[in-house]
């Protein structure tokens, strides 16, 4: 393997692959690794007003019995509501927002679930059809508006490790929330500390107002534990199966009470509601709290392996090698659970760029839609399509299936999705007849949409800008392009009856741009493209 293909291994497997420059700069992978970490030591959070949702129907705009109610103001809800109670207003929104519209009565039945600022919000069960139609809506904006901002990020930022570091915390620490708010809040923890401190970041994510929610520890009281989210902090995000027994978990539950979060969430120690009693846990004894619990986690050697390993499936092989991850496991516990440190010895190594780890990787529908966009810095006049294709591919950023995340591997392929996958460039770029229809999700915020409202047209309106990739090809004559750009789009070789193939489809258009384009649009469609 020669430099270029390992400097456009590095750049697929620690970003979203290579980009004509890129290849064009002639650095060696060591000064790559070391450009791609400088690029994303810097912090960027993901927010703009357009990722908050301000509900219009959060405070009742009517006059109670006994008075008139307060003046609304904007008030911070990245709490997550219960499935029966309307969300608050987001704090973000812009201040001269047009006021909602008045609720003509407050239904009949009292008390009202009370806000911040003791301003009544509605029960979900008191909207008429039309007003959660109205509420879905805008939470539907919030989330797309959230999806497509870290979507460019992954197409475009030079941050490329920092970007990826996030993709794959948000399947580790698979949450998924109905409200916009908490849910921008957890990704921003998560890409706050990708590159940092494991530690760090376990705990902040512990303290996560949708994390908290969402694996139940608002229902975590002292004398009636909940075990949910204490057993998946060890099974799925520390330890793995087989490294802590059930009595553990039960003791790490207590140890959780009085975990919550305030109506502004902020997550909130409740003294009240701590189980204060000793504890055992992974055989230590004491009254301990959340923190401690976690801490003891981080102190056993099955947590170091188990986070290696998961690292090591991801960007290196779906398989893992014991020799390889021992030794990374070893001076990740050492270096205090330094990540960074973790991924730069990673991609330092000989055996990263051995013909066994290159080309093995399936793309993910997120890494291969962003890996189009990166690697020929495609445009896009409309960006919802692509969405809809994350969907039809199984993989909707802040969606996970469950706790567990996407499994990931050759789960990503079966017929139908092979079949798209393989036709996005031509729906991209030659505006092919594609319409996917998607299936219902009862999950979703809005899950009984019509068929017509489920299908997903091709109107992304690519722009395929040229130039770059004319540059990389330089004097390289016509009928060897295809040659040559299929070492830069595919990471394994080309076969000889697919090249040929290639070379037909370019010879139809004497026209060089068409006939370039021809090329991209047939290597991409190739099998051999689904993987890095």
């Amino acid at each position: 393997m020669d430099t270029t293909q390992q400097l456009q291994h590095l750049y697929w497997r620690a970003g979203f692959g290579p980009r004509p420059q890129d290849v064009a700069a002639g650095l060696s992978p060591r000064k790559a690794l070391r450009q791609l970490l400088r690029d994303s030591a810097q912090f960027e959070p993901l927010d703009a007003p357009s990722m908050h949702f301000e509900d219009p129907l959060g405070a009742v705009m009517a006059v109670p019995p006994g008075g008139p109610m307060p003046a609304k103001n904007p008030v911070s809800t990245s709490m997550v509501t219960t499935p029966d109670q309307a969300p608050a207003t987001m704090s973000g929104s812009p201040a001269e927002a047009a006021p909602p519209a008045p609720v003509a009565a407050l239904p009949a039945r009292q008390p009202y679930r009370m806000g911040p600022g003791g301003v009544p919000r509605l029960r979900r069960a008191d909207l008429t059809p039309e007003q959660r139609k109205m509420q879905n809506q805008g939470l539907r904006e919030a989330f797309i508006n959230i999806s497509t901002a870290w979507m460019d990020r992954m197409a475009t930022s030079p941050a490329q490790l920092r970007e990826k570091m996030t993709l794959f915390w948000h399947g580790h620490f698979a949450c998924r929330v109905r409200l916009p708010g908490p849910a921008l809040s957890l990704h921003n923890t998560t890409r706050k500390y990708a590159l940092g401190k494991f530690p760090d970041l376990l705990l902040a994510v512990s303290q996560e107002p949708a994390m908290l929610e969402f694996l139940n520890n608002r229902q975590n009281h002292k004398g009636h534990a909940n075990e949910n989210f204490a057993r998946e902090v060890m099974e799925l995000f520390t330890l793995g199966r087989g490294n802590y027994s059930e009595q553990d978990v039960k003791e790490a539950a207590r140890a959780f009470t009085g975990w919550s979060y305030d109506a502004q969430g902020n997550f909130k120690f409740r003294p009240q509601d701590h189980d204060e009693g000793p504890k055992t846990f992974l055989g230590r004894t004491g009254n301990l709290r959340g923190e401690d619990v976690l801490a003891i986690i981080l102190e056993q050697p099955a947590a170091a392996t188990f986070l290696t390993t998961k690292l090591y499936r991801f960007f290196v092989n779906d398989t893992p090698d014991p020799a390889r991850i021992a030794p990374l496991a070893d001076a990740f516990r050492k270096s205090g659970y330094d990540i960074q440190d973790l991924m730069e010895r990673m991609f330092s190594t000989d055996w990263f760029y051995d013909p066994a780890n290159v080309g093995t990787h399936l793309k993910s529908p997120v890494e291969l839609l962003a890996g189009i966009r990166r690697t020929l810095g495609v445009q896009l006049d409309n960006e919802l399509p692509l969405l809809g294709y994350q969907r039809a591919l199984g993989q909707v950023l802040f969606e996970p299936p469950n706790v567990a995340g996407w499994p990931g591997g050759r789960n990503w392929i079966d017929s139908s999705s092979l079949l798209l996958r393989l036709q996005i460039p031509a729906i991209l770029f030659k505006n092919a007849d594609f319409a996917v229809a998607l299936k219902q999700d009862e999950n979703d915020i809005a899950p009984n949409l019509t068929r017509a409202d489920r299908t997903v047209k091709p109107t992304a309106g690519a722009h395929l800008p040229l130039g770059p990739l004319q540059q990389l090809l330089g004097a390289t004559p016509a009928p060897a392009q295809p040659a040559r750009l299929s070492e830069f789009l595919l990471q394994t070789p080309i076969r000889p009856e697919n090249l040929a193939l290639v070379q037909q489809a370019a010879a139809q258009n004497p026209v060089p741009a068409e006939a370039l384009r021809n090329t991209l649009i047939s290597l991409m469609s190739l099998p051999e493209y689904q993987l890095s």
